[in-house]
């Protein structure tokens, strides 16, 4: 194989929205999910009227019912003082205990090392190993509307390493956290890695032991273009706590299994 032949981006090749639906698709998107909200009818709003009637009756004959009685004598407000506790209070969680305790140091700490003689990824920039919110949302097809969902999402960081070995063998490692105060949005950002890399045809998968959920997939068949080596994939997704963790693997010969699993696997037992 010839060292100056053309390779494809592996930056280019990140994480992507879906093409556009086919007309009859989006007929159907727009079709609302949620049933109808059944209309309240007259029967209903009598019996509310009359619940509220008996309601305000029962209120005024308590009034006048209270206001016949002696008042009673409220208890002392002063009190017993509590003895306090003595020694010092419990040690903090360690991290092996505490999963906070490890994911909100630097994340990039816990990304798989990279590996001996491999050469470390050029496209990635020079931003240190981290990727802001912009960053992030560029890695999509249509970055504006990835950006606005990650700001639904509760965007925190994301820390990645990547390499390269030989001329066409290349590796993206990403953990992606999310603050996750309205919602489980990492377990969501590994659900739709999931969806989008089991729609690809000629794809394995396999689950990623001691993940719960995780998913390891090889996709058979490569992309081809003119004046382009074949490029075949590999991909990755699972999530723990507020980390959702994605690996990317391309090569210019099919990827095998145990590549992919082995990175997984190493990857997840560092969160």
């Amino acid at each position: 194989m010839p060292e100056d032949a053309p390779v494809a981006d592996p930056g280019a090749r990140l994480p992507v929205e879906p093409a556009p639906v086919e007309p009859a698709q989006a007929a159907e998107a727009d079709v609302p999910a949620e049933p109808r909200v059944r209309r309240r009818g007259r029967t209903a709003l009598l019996i509310a009227t009359a619940a509220v009637l008996g309601l305000v009756a029962g209120t005024c004959t308590g009034f006048v019912v209270q206001a016949d009685r002696e008042p009673t004598q409220l208890a002392p407000l002063s009190q017993p003082a509590v003895a306090q506790a003595k020694g010092d209070g419990p040690e903090p969680l360690s991290a092996a205990q505490d999963h906070r305790v490890k994911t909100d140091g630097d994340l990039r700490k816990l990304l798989v090392p990279r590996p001996k003689g491999a050469k470390a990824a050029d496209w990635l920039g020079d931003d240190d190993g981290w990727m802001d919110i912009g960053s992030y949302a560029e890695s999509y097809e249509k970055p504006a509307g990835a950006f606005r969902e990650l700001i639904s999402d509760e965007y925190r960081r994301a820390a990645v390493t990547g390499w390269s070995s030989g001329s066409t063998y290349t590796v993206e490692v990403r953990l992606v956290q999310f603050r996750q105060e309205e919602k489980l949005a990492a377990a969501d950002a590994a659900e739709e890695g999931h969806y989008w890399a089991g729609r690809k045809s000629d794809t394995s998968d396999w689950p990623v032991p001691g993940t719960g959920d995780g998913v390891a997939y090889v996709h058979n068949k490569p992309d081809t273009k003119p004046g382009y080596l074949p490029l075949y994939e590999a991909e990755a997704h699972a999530w723990r706590g507020d980390v959702a963790m994605e690996i990317w693997v391309y090569d210019s010969k099919p990827i095998p299994k145990a590549k992919i699993m082995d990175l997984a696997e190493r990857q997840m037992e560092r969160l």
